[in-house]
């Protein structure tokens, strides 16, 4: 008899073999529900989660999901620190003392972007911090979480968008996982901070041997206590559709001019095994993931990759 499970996810390309019947299995239905925001109230059966929270509920005792380690979003932060298009800041080291922004304090995305700077000397010390809507589109909610310091962290002023503050040279940069709506147009007035980030990107690749993993599945604990075998096969599906996917942008490649140089530039740059998931294959990864949230003072206690993942091998 096939199990049906519902699962809440982000509108990944990747996750099309899936929905269109492509990819299966004989013991495992799986249907997926689109969302646009993340939630760790799951639902339903599963969902698309926040790592930085995921590790947040464990470090707190609550272990409602069973995070199967296959991290549905990666990718580098370097190219998501952005700037004005007439200002100095030319690098990382460049942001020492001066005032960023961010969309969210314990996003996970910015928790590896203060990674890749805390890597060229700007630490949370460094530098001023404001926590704030990237544009006046976006909501005025509470983006500190708890985290904030007079002084050091605080909310973006008067809660003004921050493109605006951007704009206005009353922040130096911001760190944002998705680019304001005009960001790519030729007539931009922002930019990237780093004129090369994925030479930057490549570097950093090298240097520690992951791309940073930002979301991955959570799946309800009294589901995986009753089907624990369903933790492996959600995980190959995802795998699956993964790697078909991949394949058919090789052979339909006009979805732009270049994809396929990007293709190309990916295997050159990028071992094979970059997006594989499992502990094994990630440990690396969450360990510096959860020294990062310790040093950052969002977690106070150092936390292991198998108390985050106890239930794999």
């Amino acid at each position: 008899m096939t199990l049906n499970i519902r699962l809440s996810l982000r509108d990944w390309d990747y996750i099309t073999p899936i929905v269109v019947g492509d990819v299966t299995s004989p013991r495992l239905t799986l249907d997926i529900e689109r969302v646009g925001t993340l939630t760790m109230q799951v639902a339903f059966d599963g969902a698309e989660i926040s790592f930085s929270r995921y590790c947040e509920q464990r470090f707190n005792g609550d272990d409602s999901l069973v995070g199967v380690p296959n991290f549905i979003m990666r990718g580098f932060r370097h190219r998501c620190i952005i700037t004005a298009k007439n200002s100095s800041v030319r690098s990382l080291a460049d942001l020492a003392g001066k005032n960023i922004g961010v969309t969210g304090w314990r996003d996970s995305g910015t928790v590896w972007t203060r990674a890749a700077a805390r890597r060229e000397g700007v630490g949370i010390e460094d530098a001023m911090w404001y926590a704030g809507r990237l544009t006046e589109a976006h909501p005025v909610t509470d983006r500190l979480g708890g985290y904030g310091r007079p002084g050091r962290i605080e909310a973006a002023p008067g809660e003004r968008p921050m493109v605006e503050l951007l704009q206005a040279g009353e922040l130096d940069a911001v760190f944002t996982p998705f680019m304001p709506k005009g960001f790519f147009d030729k007539d931009s007035l922002l930019r990237p901070v780093l004129d090369d980030y994925r030479a930057a990107e490549v570097a950093y690749f090298k240097a520690v041997g992951y791309v940073p993993g930002m979301h991955l599945i959570g799946l309800k604990a009294e589901l995986v206590s009753k089907h624990p075998w369903i933790v492996d096969e959600v995980s190959r599906m995802l795998d699956e559709s993964k790697r078909l996917w991949l394949e058919k942008r090789e052979k339909y490649a006009d979805t732009t001019p270049w994809i396929i140089d990007e293709l190309r530039r990916c295997s050159a740059d990028l071992l094979p095994t970059w997006n594989d998931s499992g502990l094994s294959a990630n440990e690396a990864m969450i360990r510096d993931f959860a020294s990062e949230l310790y040093e950052q003072k969002i977690l106070p206690r150092l936390l292991s990759p198998t108390e985050l993942f106890a239930v794999q091998s």
